[in-house]
């Protein structure tokens, strides 16, 4: 079993406490690469949440002022290169598996971004829930700047719909960077803070996130994900059928009795 607070990571760092865990990518002197390695450690981590009831909240960051510079050259881009076809098909599906994990877990994901977010970097804030970042942030969906196309670990089906189909087509295309005001203007960024207070507006966020009813929230995430492909009518019904279990929780009922007695509930997750 998954244990959040003796976890201790090969290719990250992990930190845990109030029911927070802090995932920091930590190769500052590269400005946070993935590798093969890191790209799997990271998959079976998100995986491995979905079976955690002490973490309500997950942020991801970056050591030494930049987020992540996406796969790191020498050590995965080389490889490619001389890969046959097998290979590379398990190397895209294990990175798309990434994306899945972060989906499917049920914890809320907020990327704190800060300087460098290029290629897989981009896509690590682009699959999480929320994103917060400083004004140095520079956002580069650069596949096609490499020769690859822009569908990668599922952006062509996630960036429009966060900020639209023209500008996802925009940044897909052309590799550029997305700017910091841009990213908040555009809808990819939920608020921008100065360098110096991004990691206390992270933990603040998630702690709000913490106080809720982290249980509800579960199901929040899950409906986001699963009515992507469904039609008003399924949604509805799906909604119905999630918001008929959360009624079922002691949350709920802890709710109802701190607004009959006009207090703040208090609520625990169950």
């Amino acid at each position: 079993m998954f244990d959040p607070t003796s976890f201790s990571p090969t290719h990250f760092k992990w930190a845990f406490a109030d029911g927070i865990a802090t995932v920091t990518l930590n190769r500052p002197e590269r400005k946070n690469p993935l590798t093969f390695e890191s790209y799997a450690e990271l998959r079976d981590m998100f995986r491995n949440l979905v079976y955690v009831r002490d973490v309500h909240a997950v942020i991801v960051t970056g050591a030494g002022g930049n987020f992540c510079s996406g796969g790191d050259v020498h050590e995965i881009i080389g490889p490619l290169v001389g890969m046959d076809m097998v290979g590379l098909i398990n190397f895209t599906r294990m990175t798309g598996d990434l994306v899945k994990a972060m989906r499917g877990c049920p914890q809320p994901i907020i990327a704190a971004v800060d300087g460098v977010c290029a290629g897989a970097g981009a896509i690590i804030a682009m699959a999480s829930d929320i994103r917060l970042a400083t004004p140095a942030a520079k956002t580069a969906f650069l596949f096609n700047r490499v020769g690859l196309a822009g569908c990668d670990m599922g952006a062509c089906a996630i960036l429009p719909r966060i900020i639209g189909q023209g500008r996802a087509s925009e940044l897909l295309f052309y590799g550029r960077s997305m700017s910091a005001e841009e990213g908040e203007r555009w809808g990819f960024f939920n608020k921008l803070v100065a360098a110096e207070a991004l990691d206390v507006e992270a933990r603040d966020w998630a702690a709000r996130l913490v106080a809720g009813p982290t249980f509800a929230n579960g199901f929040t995430k899950n409906q986001l994900n699963m009515e992507w492909s469904m039609s008003i009518d399924m949604a509805i019904e799906a909604e119905a059928q999630a918001q008929a279990i959360c009624m079922q929780t002691r949350d709920f009922e802890r709710a109802y009795h701190a607004f009959v007695a006009k207090q703040k509930p208090v609520f625990e997750g169950d």
